[in-house]
């Protein structure tokens, strides 16, 4: 028999549009990079006896909570290792073999409890939920935020549904926004509907767009940026942008369009061709448009403007109106799990967005 450790599967990220690990503006997630420190999660030792067969197979059968789909995304990462190397899913395991689950985060033994916060529940039926997320809600339990999360809210909501447990993975989440970002996101109530939910991101079927408040005006008003993003090497809070042609990190494509210009501030609507880690907030930033008041990366300083008193105390007014990077979640399209019928969802901007854009507007007028 083989010997291996406890794990808490319901800490196995999630697969994102493109079957990967992280977090991100969308769980718009990345592959791990390698010098991310790793904790090990899980382990076991294959016997004596075992067989040639792909890590992912092997693994389904230690980890009977999770699924080959999430388990090839983790490979992916660079997340599952064969005596202490990095392996791809197809990786064949062989006696004696020491095959370990690691993550970018120290385990948690976190059990999710139902908490009454208030959700904005855009739709809702027996197999998904679509949700208004605000900003300032952290969407799932992590470091230094075990507590009132979204997943927890959620179970509240659900807490008389025999169904749903909060804590099995094959259910819940289906991709995530960060915690800052407003706007839509779905989660599946049953296994069924968060398989089928999940092959729609993976395979990039899903429609999002999202609305960003930018600095600096845009001389044409329609772009595309390409460049991989990776974890940033002198700042491990931030991504950064790399090469497309460089080994340095994952390709990453966002799609950007002009919606209204206020001459010192932009706002744009971006599309992602993928997902990556802060991946809207990167591309923006390395394109000298780094989001309004996105502290992260530089936004949250005067980049654009004059030097009058007046027109600082105007900017400093706007920083306190959204106090967070101006990103929100505009739209979210996909095809219904169980019926295939298309839905498609349209949330309004965030109120605090709203109230700071009109500033601009009226700001923008009277300068004309």
């Amino acid at each position: 028999m083989s010997s291996h450790t406890t794990t808490f599967v319901s800490e196995l990220p999630m697969a994102d549009a493109q079957g990967e690990i992280g977090v991100s503006e969308d769980i718009e997630l990345d592959e791990m990079d390698e010098s991310a420190q790793l904790y090990e999660h899980f382990r076991v030792v294959a016997d004596k006896g075992q067989q040639l067969v792909r890590i992912d197979k092997f693994l389904l059968d230690h980890l009977p909570d999770t699924s080959r789909n999430r388990l090839q995304a983790a490979a992916k990462a660079g997340y599952l290792h064969v005596n202490d190397v990095p392996v791809k899913s197809n990786y064949r395991v062989k006696p004696g073999d020491v095959v370990t689950l690691k993550l970018d985060r120290p385990r948690y033994e976190n059990t999710i409890i139902p908490e009454e916060i208030p959700l904005d529940i855009v739709y809702e039926d027996d197999d998904l939920i679509v949700i208004n997320k605000p900003a300032g809600l952290v969407v799932h339990p992590g470091c230094g935020n075990y507590t009132g999360t979204l997943v927890n809210a959620i179970a509240w909501h659900l807490r008389d549904n025999p169904d749903y447990d909060p804590n099995d993975p094959t259910i819940g989440l289906v991709h995530r926004i960060d915690k800052d970002t407003s706007g839509l996101l779905v989660v599946a109530k049953t296994p069924d509907a968060k398989t089928k939910l999940c092959e729609q991101f993976f395979n990039k079927t899903t429609r999002r767009k999202y609305n960003a408040l930018v600095w600096s005006n845009f001389q044409e008003d329609s772009g595309r940026i390409e460049g991989n993003i990776a974890r940033n090497p002198k700042d491990r809070m931030q991504m950064a942008v790399f090469p497309p042609d460089s080994e340095i990190g994952k390709s990453a494509v966002t799609h950007y369009r002009v919606l209204e210009r206020f001459g010192y501030v932009t706002l744009v609507e971006c599309v992602l061709e993928t997902g990556r880690t802060h991946q809207i907030r990167a591309h923006m930033k390395h394109i000298g448009h780094p989001l309004f008041n996105d502290e992260r990366y530089g936004g949250e300083q005067i980049l654009r403007g004059n030097t009058s008193g007046h027109y600082a105390a105007f900017i400093k007014n706007c920083f306190s109106i959204c106090p967070r990077q101006a990103l929100h979640a505009l739209t979210l399209g996909f095809k219904h799990p169980r019926t295939g019928e298309e839905m498609d969802f349209t949330t309004p901007i965030a109120q605090d967005m709203e109230e700071m854009l009109e500033k601009w507007r009226r700001y923008a007028a009277a300068m004309t």
